[in-house]
Parts: structure tokens; sequence; C-alpha cells
């Protein structure tokens, strides 16, 4: 007890002893501050004498507390143990060391702040660069597709994905057609279209290069304008480009890219190309021989290319018209199409004639199709096309020792013509280079012109035909 008692009394007189240099210091500081104030008083003049006392004073006060605070820190790194009762004792210096802390983790997250909002600029402005040159790349790419460049073509047979429909109806052609058998899917090339199907009518038109002749947009225009809108939404007219020529494949897409946009955007219009790939080594062959061999090479081509185009309209429609890229169509040709198909009585029909002159506006049952391709590949080589769909009825219809009229007779129930003809044939430039072509129809008179006779008389009339029919009701 008396040790312990010791050990307090010497603790005590130390830290009273403390205190008292303390309070010595700070005594010393006061008066050294007095000092200098008197001292101040006495230096300066009258008119600046309280001002220079107080700067005096404010100066001495500062060190005074200075010293006081260096006392205090030096009590804490002799007394560690009783830091916490110190801070107790003496709360203004604790708060003074927590707010000192505060401003200094205040200022380092300001700091890391800025840091972190430095990098967040630099990245915006990445990011800002990178959204510009995709916004950059998305409008060429839209300016691209608007103008449809030739460059941008889409192989179809690619992008079919799991439907495997549309490419099997193309199957039949490697049983005619043995250098396809190793081609794998057979499809035509999509230069533009929705793959519009489910609708009532599809209307084909096969196209080939004339020279500095062409008759397409005025087909289209007709074909197109003549519709009301909602007979244009059940409905989906195709350009076949049949020609492996490269700028006549781009001219054809331009015109109707900058003609024909909101059919195109509603998928009432298609533009295909056939594969080269598609024809036989005989039609190259045939294609170098003199001017006997080009015109067999033509027909073989013409047939080649209606089977094509009737193969990939199949699937699309119920019905499916067959036109010419140098025909213009009759106002409410169309209405008057629809109406004539929903009337007709007898349901066995095997086509309709919607023009006598040659292929033009025959009127197909979708269903029937396939059995027709196969009998025009049959024979691709023997006949014109036209001639080949007269044909198919004496092989279906007429029964062997049956008199021509007996079968003449059963054929009018399946072949159907409408009179009078929706569609005037208006091209003088064959398709066959070096060809003129004279056959028209004339619908007021019911005339025609043969290649034998009216032959000049034909080349006018054709021009007066194409006003005359482009504005007859």
């Amino acid at each position: 007890m008396r040790a312990g008692g010791r050990g307090r009394g010497v603790g005590g007189r130390v830290q009273r002893r403390r205190r008292g240099a303390r309070g010595s210091s700070i005594a010393g500081a006061l008066r050294v501050a007095s000092t200098r104030r008197a001292a101040s008083h006495g230096q300066s003049g009258q008119l600046h004498e309280d001002q220079a006392g107080e700067r005096a004073d404010r100066a001495g006060r500062r060190h005074a507390l200075q010293l006081l605070l260096l006392l205090h820190l030096q009590d804490d790194s002799n007394q560690a143990p009783i830091v916490a009762n110190k801070r107790r004792d003496c709360p203004g210096k604790f708060e003074l060391w927590i707010n000192s802390n505060q401003l200094i983790n205040c200022r380092n997250h300001i700091l890391e702040f800025k840091e972190k909002m430095l990098r967040l600029k630099n990245k915006t402005e990445r990011n800002r660069q990178e959204l510009i040159k995709a916004l950059s790349k998305m409008k060429y790419e839209m300016t691209q597709r608007k103008n449809m460049s030739i460059n941008l073509v889409e192989k179809k047979m690619n992008t079919l994905g799991k439907s495997e429909t549309a490419s099997n109806t193309f199957e039949i052609l490697k049983f005619f057609f043995p250098h396809l058998r190793k081609a794998g899917r057979i499809y035509p090339d999509v230069i533009i279209g929705k793959e519009k199907t489910g609708v009532s009518f599809a209307l084909g038109i096969s196209t080939v290069n004339r020279g500095n002749q062409s008759y397409l947009k005025q087909t289209l225009n007709s074909v197109v304008s003549r519709m009301t809108p909602s007979e244009e939404k059940d409905c989906v007219v195709i350009v076949s480009v049949a020609d492996g020529n490269e700028d006549y494949l781009k001219s054809v897409v331009d015109m109707i890219t900058k003609r024909f946009k909101r059919q195109l955007r509603s998928g009432s219009l298609e533009i295909i190309s056939i594969p080269a790939f598609f024809y036989p080594n005989i039609l190259h062959v045939k294609q170098s021989t003199e001017d006997s061999g080009r015109s067999e090479s033509w027909r073989i081509k013409q047939v080649l290319d209606f089977c094509f185009l009737m193969l990939y309209a199949q699937p699309k429609a119920m019905y499916y018209l067959q036109l010419e890229d140098d025909i213009i169509a009759k106002k409410t040709y169309f209405t008057k199409i629809t109406d004539f198909v929903h009337n007709i009585t007898s349901k066995n029909w095997f086509y309709i004639e919607f023009s006598i002159l040659g292929f033009i506006g025959k009127l197909f049952k979708s269903e029937d199709l396939t059995d027709f391709v196969r009998f025009f590949l049959m024979f691709y080589k023997d006949k014109p096309i036209d001639l080949l769909l007269g044909d198919i009825f004496q092989v279906k219809m007429c029964n062997p020792g049956e008199t021509p009229e007996k079968c003449a007779e059963r054929n009018k129930q399946i072949r159907i013509r409408y009179k009078p003809s929706l569609f005037q044939h208006v091209g003088i430039e064959s398709s066959l280079p070096g060809k003129e072509q004279d056959s028209k129809e004339l619908h007021n008179s019911n005339t025609f012109f043969k290649n034998d006779e009216h032959h000049s008389l034909g080349k006018m009339a054709n021009i007066i035909l194409w006003e005359k029919w482009h504005n007859k009701d």
C-alpha cells in the first residue's frame, strides 16, 4: 500500500511539475506577446496604434496555441496507454485530430472522384467516337440499301435456314439435268425481296437484255399501277433477270429501286436472278455457232427461264400468271382476272388465256405448275414453250384413235379463253439479237398482225397502241 501510495505521489509530483512548466511556458508566451504589443504601440504612430496591437495580439495567441498543441502531442507520445483518457480529458484536441483525418480522407475521395471522372470522360469520348463511327456506317449502309447497289446482292440460297419448302420445288431439275446433281441446293440469287407468300396471285416476268431497247419499265408501270391497294396486297410480281450480263442486271435493279420503292418495301415486287450454273452445257455450245444455232439456243434458254421462274413462284400463291417484259396491261385488268377466276363455273380448268399471243397472259393453278414444268423440260430442246403448251393437252386429253373434233371439244372445257384480251404485246426488238417481231394484238378490232403480213403497219401500230392502251379504260 505504501509503495503504491509512494508511486502515486511521485507520479503526481511529475504531473504537477509538467503542468507548472506548461503554465510557465504559456505565461512566457503571453508576456512575449504583451511585450511585442507594447513595443508595437511604442513604435507605431498614434494613427495605426490599435491595428498594430490587434495584429500583435493575434500573433501571440497563435504562437501560444501552437506551443500548447506541441506539448499535448508530446504527452500523447510519452503516455500511449492513457491516450483514451487524454482524448476524454482534452476533447477539443481529439476532435481536431478526427477532423484532420476526415479532411484528409475527404481530399483523397475528391482526388479519386476526379480521377474517375477523368477516366469516365475519356471513356465517354471514346464511346462517342465509336458511336459516331457506327452511325456513319449505318447511314452508309442505309444509303447503299436505298440505292440497291449490285454489290449488295444477297445469295438467298445461303439464308434459307431451316425452311426447305422453296428449295424442294427445284429438286425436279436434278432429274433432267445431271450437272445439277452435284450443285447442292438450287435456288435463284435473290436481289431484292421480302419472300412474300400466302397471296392469291403471283405474276412472273422474265427479262433479258435487248440491247439499246428496253420495255421493262413501261411493262412494270402498267402492271403495278393498274392494281387497287387491296389487289396489290394480295399478289406478288416477280421480275426474273435471266441474263448473265451484270451491267444489265444492275440497270434493272437501279431502275426498279428508283421507280417502284413502295412496292419493294411492301413486298409486292421482287427481283431474282437465275444462277449461271443452272443452264446445261448444250446451251453454251449452241451459243457459239452460227445464226441457226443461236436461234435454237435462244429458244431453249427461253423455255428454261420460264420453268425456273414458275418453280420459284409456285409456293408463293394459289395462281400464277405468266407475262413478258414487253407488254402493257389494260386498265382494271387485275380486277377482271380475279372476278373471272372467282366466278368461273368449271373447276377442272388447266389454264386460262387472258391473251392469245404466245405465252403471254396464261394463268395456271400453282398446284399444276410442277406437271407443266416436267413436260416442258422433257421437250425443251424440240419446240418453243407456247407450242409445248398446246402439246401437253394432246398428250393428256386426247385418247388414241379419237377424232380431233372430240379432242378439241374436250380441250375447250379445260383451256378457257377470256375475251377480249387484257394484254398488249408491244415489243419490236426481240430478245434474240438482230431479230424484229411484229406480232401485235389489236384489242379493239380483234385483229392480229402476223409475222407474214402487215409488216410495216405492225411497226407503226406499235407506237400508237402503246399510247392508246396506256390510257384506255
